[in-house]
């Protein structure tokens, strides 16, 4: 977030389907992130998972809260799922802009097309898992669920991470794109949050690809 917004600040959000200057910033919700998932699946009929015995939430050196290991965690594992209020865009929309650009408490987590969750309204300590350029996790959308699973092996005191992938165009203004500066500390730190590539930029690649073929 992140976000799932924006969080440079504190927790962050993601949107996978809009720029950022165009979302007006449903980036600011941690994690969660814009986050585009690594992997979208059929809707599964699992009840929610709320907690886990596995992590906690607490003071975070990268920033504001972190989630981290209290025991073993096996690459594959299904950790936790990202919770909160279910919206449409437009609300997800009015709220963070009833909060005012420089407030980094929201967490949105766009789902799908139709669906943005807002984890700051019944929300659960997925919220609070920070970005990392070189992460443990990734989330994975099911129908319009969102759960964080492990990509790695995970050793008890890591915090947990995944790439937020922040969306943003080639137009946004640099001022704003430097808010999302990132603070993971990897080696493999490539200084941002946000995508490597703006989308528009994305989609061009993708309609010269589509002439090609």
């Amino acid at each position: 977030m992140s976000d799932g917004s924006q969080q440079p600040f504190e927790p962050f959000i993601l949107v996978p389907f809009e720029s950022m200057a165009k979302s007006k910033r449903r980036e600011r919700s941690r994690g969660t992130s814009t986050s585009k998932p690594k992997r979208q699946r059929k809707v599964s009929k699992i009840p929610p998972i709320v907690s886990s015995p596995l992590i906690e939430a607490r003071d975070s050196k990268i920033h504001g809260r972190g989630v981290y290991a209290v025991a073993p965690i096996k690459k594959g594992t299904r950790i936790i799922e990202y919770l909160g209020e279910r919206i449409s865009h437009a609300e997800a929309d009015r709220r963070y802009e009833e909060k005012g650009q420089d407030d980094g408490h929201t967490f949105f987590f766009i789902a799908s097309s139709r669906t943005v969750i807002d984890a700051g309204v019944n929300g659960n300590d997925a919220r609070f898992i920070n970005h990392s350029c070189d992460p443990n996790c990734e989330t994975v959308i099911e129908g319009s669920r969102v759960f964080i699973d492990a990509i790695r092996d995970i050793k008890p005191g890591e915090e947990l991470g995944y790439d937020y992938q922040l969306t943003w165009e080639s137009t946004d203004d640099p001022a704003d794109l430097a808010l999302y500066a990132c603070r993971c500390g990897s080696k493999k730190c490539r200084g941002t949050m946000l995508d490597p590539e703006p989308v528009d930029k994305q989609k061009k690649k993708t309609k010269r690809s589509k002439r090609k073929s």
